[in-house]
């Protein structure tokens, strides 16, 4: 069976999103509808044929650690390879790093295959395509030339290292240091040592290299480290000194001090390093690990977000993927497995029926497409937002598009890592006891996504950074954008008698969204505004993803018509639609009377009394 419905991305791609006309622009001029599908057909088949063939098999066969040294099985190699030679790496950068200028919106559909088929694998390119992004965005020439192109040609893979065992995700609490030690063809040198937790891809032998873009503190006049996150800089630290440095080829000093064993995503290596031990590696005579400074001191948190929200989204993708394809399993099992009769059935000797039949297996089913389809176009949506960022016709409007990305990227990360695992679970509870079971995928799509609401940034967090950054802080600017366009499709869905009430529904959705987002921007900076912020998050999200599914059903509806053989499709996204708004859209309500009445119910537990 398919990793996700074709007719649903064309669906989402052509017709919703009107990525047809990105042809017209510039930068993607050398492409047209035939190229993207192209890319599509492509992605299908390699997806199908390098990543699905060992989704199991990397769940059972973990890395390993041996003689310092992580080791993956060689189907990984040959998958992460085969991705980058078929150019999909590369696909979206510009021509002159040798890339193809695909428009981002469908090199995330395209990635949207991988995500299915094999997320753990998937996450090799992911990080090193946003590696290599950052490198190009911020670093000097010669640093994009040392480390931007191997990685778009597959030869070096990259990673992000953040968070430390002490801190987690308090980045202002790190304590890698940095000590300045001279220059070279590469730029500004440092010698940083410390250790970083979580790191994936952070060591294994699929690559010629590894390239750390590593958060670390320079330290102050008085020899300490200066507290908070404005002392932070960002140093690419590679496994191994390129071309350019001082000593080329030589190990550098990083080194693999345990692997974290995950419930999911085992096929992605998770690293514990240590820089700058000292022990094996002291390049150029040394110790300390080998790192060049990114752009400016001090400047290092600022530039890792341009990382850190690339990777949050790509996130978001796996999640609504892997909630996809659990939903598509789950649908397949339903109209094969023959269980139990009709309620109104009289005849006890009366074959079984398929359980699709069964009402609650349809509103199992039901609530799964709902979430997941909601999610890829969630998803795809912010990629649109990311061309128009890039090539928009004014400056306003490309000013817009970054405003909507920035406000958007904390739903797009947590809502279908939120959701989509609510779909896996789902897709268990319809297979049964089988679903439970490890001879179904669905019982490992589970286990998968679990960890999607946790790693680059937990939903709590997400939820501070949503409500207390690009809300509170930005005063709902950027809010009041978005209350524009979802006006706007508002307005269309207004002239059709079927999607009316919906209208009316969304309307006054994000009326109280906003009317309870200025009533705390309205409390000055008072704490209680934030202590329940992740209620706030799930209510934006699923008014969000209202506005989405609104948005996708009026496309439908206007080509029911003339649907012909696809009436059957247009009218299962106008069940969903409907599904999100009877189901789903109710909750708002109910998440933002807590929010709205500051309680301390959980905020002012003392710990003494848990």
């Amino acid at each position: 069976m398919p990793l996700l419905s074709r007719r649903d991305l064309d669906f989402l791609l052509f017709e919703w999103l009107d990525v047809e006309r990105l042809p017209r622009r510039e930068r993607y001029a050398e492409h047209s509808r035939e190229t993207f599908d192209a890319i599509l057909d492509l992605s299908a088949r390699l997806a199908e044929e390098r990543f699905l063939t060992h989704y199991k098999k990397a769940d059972r066969e973990e890395p390993v650690l041996r003689d310092g040294a992580v080791r993956v099985i060689p189907e990984i190699r040959e998958a992460v390879a085969a991705y980058a030679q078929a150019g999909l790496l590369a696909a979206p950068f510009d021509a002159a790093l040798g890339g193809a200028q695909l428009p981002h919106v469908v090199h995330t559909a395209s990635m949207a295959h991988f995500m299915a088929a094999n997320v753990a694998t998937a996450a090799y390119p992911m990080l090193t395509a946003a590696n290599a992004r950052l490198i190009a965005a911020f670093g000097t020439p010669s640093q994009i030339a040392a480390f931007v192109g191997p990685q778009l040609e597959g030869r070096y893979l990259g990673t992000m290292c953040l968070s430390e065992p002490q801190a987690g995700s308090s980045l202002a609490d790190i304590t890698t240091r940095a000590v300045p030690d001279g220059e070279d063809a590469l730029g500004r040198r440092y010698r940083l040592s410390g250790s970083k937790m979580w790191i994936s891809g952070g060591d294994h032998d699929l690559s010629e290299n590894i390239v750390h873009l590593v958060l670390a503190k320079a330290p102050g006049p008085d020899g300490r480290l200066i507290p908070g996150t404005k002392g932070i800089s960002l140093f690419i630290v590679p496994k191994f000194l390129p071309a350019g440095s001082e000593a080329p080829g030589a190990r550098n000093d990083v080194t693999v001090a345990g692997l974290n064993h995950k419930m999911g995503y085992r096929g992605t290596t998770n690293c514990l390093l240590n820089l700058g031990e000292g022990v094996a590696h002291r390049p150029l005579g040394s110790a300390g690990a080998v790192g060049w400074l990114v752009g400016e001191a001090g400047a290092g948190l600022a530039l890792m977000f341009h990382m850190m929200n690339e990777a949050r989204i790509a996130v978001g993708l796996g999640a609504a993927m892997l909630g996809y394809r659990g939903y598509l399993l789950s649908l397949e099992y339903a109209r094969q497995r023959p269980q139990g009769r009709p309620l109104a059935a009289k005849d006890p000797a009366a074959p079984p029926v398929p359980i699709i039949r069964h009402p609650d297996v349809k509103r199992m089913l039901l609530a799964q497409k709902a979430y997941a389809e909601g999610a890829l176009a969630l998803l795809l949506y912010c990629a649109r937002l990311v061309d128009e960022e890039l090539t928009a016709q004014t400056e306003a409007e490309r000013r817009n598009a970054s405003a909507l990305l920035g406000l958007l990227t904390p739903v797009a990360k947590t809502w279908p890592s939120e959701w989509g695992l609510a779909a896996n679970d789902l897709a268990i509870q319809v297979h049964g006891g089988y679903g439970y079971t490890r001879d179904f995928d669905v019982e490992q799509l589970y286990r998968d996504n679990r960890l999607n609401p946790i790693h680059e940034g937990t939903t709590g967090i997400q939820a501070l950074d949503l409500l207390g950054r690009k809300i509170l802080r930005d005063r709902g600017e950027a809010f009041a954008r978005l209350r524009e366009e979802v006006a706007r499709t508002e307005a269309a869905a207004a002239a059709d008698p079927a999607l009316a009430g919906f209208r009316q529904q969304l309307a006054s959705a994000w009326d109280r969204l906003g009317r309870v987002a200025q009533d705390l921007v309205e409390l000055g900076g008072d704490e209680r505004a934030l202590w329940n912020a992740t209620a706030y998050l799930s209510a934006f999200g699923h008014a969000v993803v209202g506005w989405i599914w609104l948005g996708q059903a009026r496309r439908a509806s206007a080509s029911l018509a003339a649907a012909g053989k696809d009436e059957a499709f247009y009218r299962g996204k106008l069940r969903a639609c409907r599904y999100f708004f009877e189901y789903e859209m109710p909750k708002i309500g109910s998440w933002l009377d807590v929010v709205a009445s500051l309680t301390d119910v959980a905020a002012g537990m003392p710990d003494e009394s848990f």
